[in-house]
């Protein structure tokens, strides 16, 4: 793909939202191949969907012939960006961050190519350069070249300081822990481009301003760093925030988080992750009116294959097919086919209602959500439980609703009808 290509398709795909110059970046993108990166601060041991914008992102740069460089924040992880939340970030430990860092290498590695080569992704930690420079280095070589207007004019803090939680100097220096990263990585990789979600634009500018204002105009001129001729500036592109149907974007600090990865084994005490079938599902779920979008983000069919699938989503949508073709793509990229395999027997299993056959592992995971509630085995002794008493302390509101369930036969047991009378 080339390089007037690659930025038509990502602005067809919806995928551009700021730019700081569009022709200029695009001059430079036909000129060779250049570096990006985008980052990533570990404040948990798994990303979520919304950072899967900024990965596949990545990956369709990588594709086409350039150079990602995803950054870990392993320093400005300890702080945490102020953009997008009304309160203050919890600080976590040095290794709690490791951790974090190292679980996300390996969600990487599923969508970045890491092996040896020209396009050769290189995951970097900005605590690498950070922790080893002392306060008053850092105020001399970056805070001397930002004023508190030009920062606080920035949509994220401002929100900040007008709220009633207010900002902490902490997570106001946050600014500049970014701009620096931007610098580092354009005078040690050449690398001239940072993305990121439309909620970095301001970090993302200070960036480019501060490499400007060093006048670093030879990128990529130390040791292991990527072949680019010298560029007088460095570019910024933002992506839309990725938004549920009632406009909050999707983040861990929200209800209903779609996680990146599972829980590894019944051994693994981390939170509950997504399962490859909860993930399916959501997937299989997302509304008519948001799929084009999602297909368009998410996926890597053509404009053209885009296109013809749409058509027959709205001649059929019953059938789903685009949700459907959704669901299947991003499972086998996450998860693997197997895995997408055995979302797909669950949730036909769960519709036909012959679930018997499915692993005890699986059957927890189809019925992970479900209404449930706990009864002392001796309740089964002698005549057993009415099923009325249990249905109205599950599925039913009250046992007015369970009694008018099993009369209207709606309600199965082992995929078998039951009556008004059973008891379990």
């Amino acid at each position: 793909m080339s390089a007037m290509d690659l930025l038509d398709d990502l602005a067809a795909r919806g995928l551009v939202h700021d730019t700081t110059d569009l022709g200029a970046l695009r001059a430079r993108l036909a000129a060779g191949p250049l570096g990006l990166y985008i980052g990533f601060d570990p404040t948990a041991d798994s990303l979520h969907v919304g950072h899967l914008v900024g990965q596949l992102f990545m990956r369709r740069f990588q594709l086409a012939g350039h150079r990602p460089f995803p950054l870990a924040g392993g320093a400005t992880g300890m702080i945490g960006d102020p953009g997008g939340r009304s309160e203050e970030r919890n600080l976590l430990d040095d290794d709690t961050l490791r951790h974090n860092v190292e679980c996300i290498k390996a969600q990487l590695s599923r969508l970045l190519d890491f092996d040896p080569g020209p396009y050769q992704a290189t995951l970097v930690n900005n605590a690498d350069w950070t922790q080893p420079v002392t306060m008053l280095e850092f105020l001399r070589d970056v805070g001397k070249h930002f004023t508190v207007n030009q920062m606080i004019a920035k949509d994220s803090v401002r929100s900040r300081i007008e709220s009633e939680h207010g900002i902490s100097y902490t997570e106001f220096s946050y600014m500049l822990l970014q701009a620096n990263d931007f610098r580092h990585l354009y005078e040690t990789h050449g690398v001239e481009l940072q993305a990121g979600a439309s909620d970095q634009w301001g970090n993302i500018v200070a960036g480019a301003d501060l490499i400007r204002r060093l006048d670093a105009r030879s990128p990529g001129l130390q040791t292991g760093a990527m072949d680019a001729p010298p560029a007088p500036n460095a570019f910024g592109l933002t992506t839309p925030l990725l938004t549920k149907a009632d406009g909050t974007k999707y983040g861990k600090t929200e209800s209903g988080t779609i996680w990146l990865t599972a829980r590894q084994s019944d051994a693994d005490t981390s939170p509950a992750r997504t399962s490859p079938y909860a993930l399916y599902q959501f997937l299989l779920n997302i509304p008519d009116d948001d799929v084009e979008r999602f297909l368009k983000t998410f996926t890597f069919l053509s404009q053209s294959e885009l296109a013809a699938l749409m058509v027959q989503q709205r001649e059929n949508p019953a059938t789903r097919i685009a949700q459907r073709t959704l669901a299947r793509s991003l499972v086998d990229m996450l998860h693997g086919e197997p895995e997408r395999l055995a979302a797909e027997k669950a949730a036909a299993a769960l519709f036909s209602g012959d679930v018997a056959d499915l692993p005890p592992a699986l059957l927890a995971e189809v019925f992970a959500a479900a209404p449930s509630s706990q009864h002392a085995l001796s309740l089964l002794d002698g005549d057993g439980l009415p099923l009325v008493d249990l249905l109205a302390q599950t599925v039913c509101k009250s046992k007015t609703e369970a009694r008018q369930a099993l009369t209207d036969n709606s309600i199965a047991v082992n995929g078998t009808k039951a009556a008004l009378a059973d008891r379990l």
